[in-house]
């Protein structure tokens, strides 16, 4: 689990092929503090496993879905991404409950001054659009943001300098993909509202959270 707050950037110094799959070898630009190996890391969002460290040097394996679900399977050689070593109990959650799980992708369609921060448009696919709410938070690789305005197929965030600076948000052109992670909570509530038949129950009736649900149950 991570927060969206990033820690630093890092550099991909060297991509491997093993069939399907890859080992990405990255440096990070900043001091980690020390890797253990086996952790939890994300690299632009994405929840990957430290499987070789030294110093400040790491690889990860990434497996054939993670560089189909992601703009990781991309990427070459001098790329630079957003980097988060996973949260701690205790840690404070200064961002927003990030799995590291990608949903989709989504792509920079407009960026604008506002003020003293960028304004960045994206489009994603609509199939993801109905988690992303106004004022709600939401992962772009790997960022945490507020978003401060969303549609049927597309959201805008505010971007201040800070994190313009401290990540590789502030680097995104028009046209360049990103990963997309929409808030957990969301998808947890949709699919209680859908109600599911138990495994195996092929005939039993399938109830969601309804008004005869919360009637029945004395919250009406």
């Amino acid at each position: 689990m991570f927060t969206g707050l990033v820690e630093g950037t890092g550099t991909l110094l060297r991509v491997d092929r093993r069939g399907p799959d890859a080992r990405m070898t990255l440096r990070a630009d900043f001091d980690p503090g020390g890797f253990t190996l086996g952790e939890s890391i994300a690299v632009d969002g994405a929840c990957l496993t430290v499987v070789s460290f030294e110093g400040r040097t790491f690889s990860v394996d990434v497996s054939a879905e993670t560089l189909s679900r992601t703009t990781l399977g991309t990427r070459g050689p001098g790329s630079r991404f957003n980097l988060e070593r996973a949260l701690r109990l205790g840690d404070r959650l200064g961002g927003h409950l990030v799995t590291g799980h990608i949903d989709g992708l989504g792509t920079l369609q407009d960026r604008a001054m506002e003020g003293r921060s960028w304004r960045l448009t994206f489009s994603i696919p609509p199939e993801l659009s109905r988690y992303v709410v106004a004022k709600g938070s939401i992962a772009v690789n790997g960022v945490s943001l507020t978003v401060n305005g969303c549609g049927p197929d597309r959201f805008a965030v505010n971007v201040i300098p800070h994190t313009a600076e401290v990540t590789t948000i502030g680097l995104l052109q028009i046209g360049d993909r990103v990963n997309i992670e929409t808030d957990i909570i969301g998808k947890y509530v949709e699919r209680m509202l859908q109600g599911h038949r138990p495994d195996g129950d092929k005939g039993g009736e399938q109830r969601g959270i309804d008004t005869a649900f919360l009637v029945e149950h004395g919250f009406l």
